[in-house]
């Protein structure tokens, strides 16, 4: 079994946290994920979550990328998981193999 923090650098999330639970994976809240990598403040605080992370062995995933932009900046610091829907809407249960199939064949490509 894995613990996330979800929804991190928001409401009761603190370092204290991290510290005092088994927590593996940081989900990094979609607030400071929607203005990048235009906002300097948004672009320093993903990037000191991100080292962090990295640094006391986390994942760290990015919630809500919308965009391309995003995208390429969240790669660029090596950031290990990533979700919204610039990868896909919501979509039922049953459509979730077809679309892991459809994206690993154009990954492959």
């Amino acid at each position: 079994m894995r613990l996330a923090l979800d929804d991190f650098g928001t409401g009761y999330s603190s370092l204290a946290q991290i510290k005092h639970f088994p927590i593996d994976t940081l989900k990094v809240d979609r607030s400071f994920i929607r203005n990048l990598p235009m906002d300097s403040e948004d672009r320093a605080i993903i990037e000191a979550i991100i080292a962090m992370g990295k640094t006391l062995s986390l994942t760290v995933v990015a919630e809500g990328v919308e965009t391309m932009a995003q995208d390429n900046f969240l790669r660029e610091l090596i950031c290990d998981e990533m979700q919204g829907f610039y990868f896909s809407k919501p979509i039922a249960p049953d459509k979730f193999a077809d679309l892991l199939r459809k994206n690993n064949t154009a990954s492959q490509k």
